[in-house]
């Protein structure tokens, strides 16, 4: 029988990454997010401009039966690429998209700060991209609710209201377009959350940020036009860049005369700087296994 001295014994097994290891840290997020007061019913709000749009795809293909509530043009019942657009760049909609986030994302980083667990993420098997990915995916699981999955329904339930690939065959690119800005304006809330969140301790204070920041850039557009009468001055609203890039995606002419592409570098550039913000912000606490 062999006798082992009572002390420290090394561990010779052999240490394995999972698979996605980031996926309890978006699942504890996702989580943590729905028992938060007040969110379910914000969420369900968020849902109502895709139930009004899918409603009116189906009055689309049934104008006949509804004669009696359409007395006017109903040209705003034209399913075509300006639709989706002004589903998926409406004002509402990006409000809405904000109020998400002041719940989703205030808290992602933050809280980390606050209660010093990153250490406890980095001491484990997981790596810096992972923390991050895991993050990011809280915002994109709740965005693409509101953004692709509503553009895809949108596209089935036409197909299938009118019995036809017709609209199909017309518009071939749309289901890219749908596709891509989903993934734009997703990826720009995720980063601007994301890079919110890492400044601050406080959760509520990051909050306000997230709301504050947003509809101030719009303020700020609106006291320049007011006074210099220039479109330019339309590029310091987040809200009006993403529009514009909005317009582009899909095919149709933007509201403002300015270059779509300085919107673009915009968003962009506040992209860049949040990854290389988030990256300061985490190095000096990662450990190296």
């Amino acid at each position: 029988m062999t006798i082992k001295e009572k002390g420290y014994t090394h561990w010779d097994g052999e240490l394995k990454d999972g698979r996605f290891p980031w996926w309890p840290i978006t699942r504890f997020g996702i989580n943590l997010t729905f028992k938060k007061k007040f969110f379910k019913f914000f969420f369900f709000m968020t849902l109502v401009p895709a139930v009004v749009y899918l409603v009116g795809i189906y009055i689309s293909e049934r104008l006949e039966d509804f004669n009696f509530m359409i007395r006017e043009s109903t040209e705003f019942l034209q399913i075509n690429p300006t639709y989706f657009k002004s589903y998926f760049t409406n004002e509402g909609l990006l409000f809405m998209i904000v109020i998400v986030l002041v719940f989703a994302g205030a808290g992602l980083i933050s809280d980390d700060l606050k209660y010093n667990s990153l250490q406890l993420y980095f001491s484990r098997p997981l790596k810096k991209k992972d923390y991050f990915i895991g993050k990011a995916a809280v915002i994109v699981f709740f965005l693409f609710i509101v953004t692709l999955i509503p553009g895809l329904v949108f596209i089935i339930m036409k197909l299938v209201f009118s019995g036809s690939f017709k609209f199909f065959a017309s518009y071939p690119w749309l289901i890219l377009s749908v596709i891509a800005y989903s993934i734009f304006v997703t990826a720009f809330f995720a980063f601007y959350s994301l890079f919110l969140s890492s400044i601050g301790k406080n959760r509520r204070y990051v909050a306000i940020l997230i709301f504050g920041l947003y509809f101030f850039s719009d303020i700020i557009y609106e006291i320049f036009y007011g006074i210099f009468k220039s479109p330019y001055f339309s590029l310091f609203s987040l809200k009006i860049n993403l529009q514009q890039v909005g317009a582009v995606i899909f095919n149709q002419k933007t509201q403002y005369a300015v270059s779509w592409v300085y919107s673009l570098l915009i968003i962009i550039g506040i992209c860049i700087l949040s990854a290389l913000v988030l990256k300061k912000k985490i190095r000096g606490v990662e450990i190296v296994k």
